[in-house]
């Protein structure tokens, strides 16, 4: 069983925290690492910005995530927007909430963390749907989006600097849950 708690996140007062776990998962530099406490900070003063953190019981943030309702002016709908209009999907942009980051440190992966929290974060939006970008990968992450009900809706998407190619995915909100195993015999079949 994890110990870990789920619950909002002052990520103003955290954000070096919050970026020390980003960090860890995608090798940042430190000047990286400043330009994104600098888009974070930003980010936070959107009307809407929602942060959750999943902390230890010693208080050890192990995971982070945060979003907004979509902005189009914002700089990350401006770069996705061809690609989802290339694909008749560029109405995604409308009335939906990004999930802009989720992260969670590699010991702590694979126990429902990062399923926490983006359930948490999405079930307090107001929007009915959700989007967000993903390394372009068949990754955990993918997998988990998926199984959540988010769909490709343009690939590959090339950000400005960025290495390799993202996918954009879309769900409808609530996200899915995972189905419960059953534990009785289906129809007709005797224990």
């Amino acid at each position: 069983m994890d110990d870990v708690a789920v619950g909002p996140l002052d990520l103003a007062a955290r954000v070096d925290d919050a970026l020390a776990v980003q960090a860890f998962a995608f090798g940042l530099t430190e000047d990286e690492i400043g330009v994104r406490r600098q888009i974070v900070l930003r980010h936070l003063t959107s009307p809407g910005a929602r942060a959750l953190g999943a902390t230890t019981p010693g208080g050890r943030l192990v995971g982070f995530a945060y979003g907004m309702p979509n902005d189009r002016g914002h700089w990350w709908s401006t770069v996705v927007e061809p690609y989802l209009r290339r694909e008749g999907r560029d109405g995604w942009l409308d009335n939906s909430f990004v999930v802009t980051e989720l992260h969670v440190l590699p010991a702590h992966q694979q126990r429902g963390i990062g399923r926490r929290l983006i359930t948490t974060l999405t079930d307090g939006a107001g929007e009915p749907r959700s989007i967000l970008s993903a390394i372009d990968t068949d990754s955990p992450a993918r997998a988990l989006y998926r199984a959540l009900g988010y769909r490709d809706l343009a690939r590959p998407v090339h950000f400005p600097s960025a290495l390799s190619p993202y996918a954009v995915m879309g769900a409808p909100l609530p996200l899915l849950r995972a189905r419960p195993q059953a534990s009785s015999p289906g129809p007709g079949r005797l224990g």
